[in-house]
């Protein structure tokens, strides 16, 4: 528990973003903001008062340039969301070249060698993200999916 207590008195001064995708999580997520808000850790979230056309709002680039941790919820169908493929992007981007603490969590159906090897339901929807957004946005969300896909994170198999 002390561990635990420490962590977070470090981290309560710096912001921490969530990045998840909204009808696949709202459980978990919910969870875990409710305990970092209980820790007294300033967390932020995607809104969803995105512009219509926008990919990523200036207020959300914003959060994720303001926050000094990042964590990444995959879920089954978090591929299938050009919103989490951008604010994914955007946070393994602060994280290269900012050094911003980034997590990844792994729900049920998740396998972190799916994501890096997009296989699975992290395959499925890039078909469609490739005619609509093109060859090289694709490739960065895909690159993006590789490198957060190695980090250290945890697995839950009781959420998602």
């Amino acid at each position: 528990m002390a561990a635990a207590s420490s962590f977070s008195s470090s981290i309560s001064q710096w912001n921490v973003f969530l990045s998840f995708r909204r009808k696949d999580t709202r459980n978990f997520t919910s969870h875990l903001y409710a305990a970092l808000d209980r820790e007294g850790i300033k967390t932020l979230k995607d809104d969803e008062k995105q512009e219509k056309g926008e990919l990523t709002s200036k207020a959300l680039k914003k959060e994720i340039n303001e926050s000094r941790f990042s964590v990444i919820i995959f879920s089954r169908n978090y591929a299938g969301s050009r919103w989490c493929l951008e604010e994914l992007a955007l946070i393994m981007e602060r994280w290269e070249k900012h050094d911003q603490k980034v997590f990844p969590v792994f729900l049920s159906g998740v396998h972190p060698l799916d994501v890096k090897h997009h296989k699975g339901s992290f395959e499925e929807p890039f078909g469609e993200h490739e005619k609509r957004f093109g060859r090289e946005m694709v490739e960065r969300w895909r690159s993006a999916l590789r490198a957060a896909s190695q980090l250290y994170g945890w697995s839950f198999k009781e959420f998602g």
